[in-house]
């Protein structure tokens, strides 16, 4: 499970940003080429998250697609799949390119009676 590796590296980018604020929620953009499971990440954080500021935080995963490029007809397309294949003749001569990111796109910190901070873009990738 990949996932743990990426997730302690995110809770550690989390928790240098956050500078000691407590995170109530964080933006992930992860290219679909790193193959991650939803569900997967989402205990991966949780175990990684547990005893720091993050622990509590909601955690937003979104999937981008990589560009598909077929070598028999010449069609483009994007794909979330990674064993993808020509979605126009099914072949599976292709080159990918793209979908493999690794970005904390945005953090929400938690606040007592008032509306909380957000820091946005913040470059990441795994080990």
């Amino acid at each position: 499970m990949h996932e743990i590796g990426m997730c302690e590296g995110l809770v550690e980018l989390i928790e240098q940003q956050a500078g000691g604020r407590a995170v109530a929620a964080a933006r992930v953009r992860v290219g679909a080429r790193h193959a991650v499971v939803d569900e997967a990440f989402g205990q991966a954080f949780t175990l990684a998250a547990a005893g720091t500021t993050v622990q509590d935080a909601v955690v937003e995963l979104v999937i981008t697609p990589m560009t598909v490029g077929c070598r028999n007809c010449g069609e483009r397309s994007e794909s979330v799949d990674t064993l993808a294949v020509c979605p126009g003749c099914g072949d599976d001569g292709v080159d990918i390119s793209g979908g493999d990111e690794l970005v904390l796109e945005s953090l929400t910190f938690a606040t007592s009676g008032a509306a909380g901070g957000e820091v946005s873009g913040v470059p990441w990738h795994s080990r």
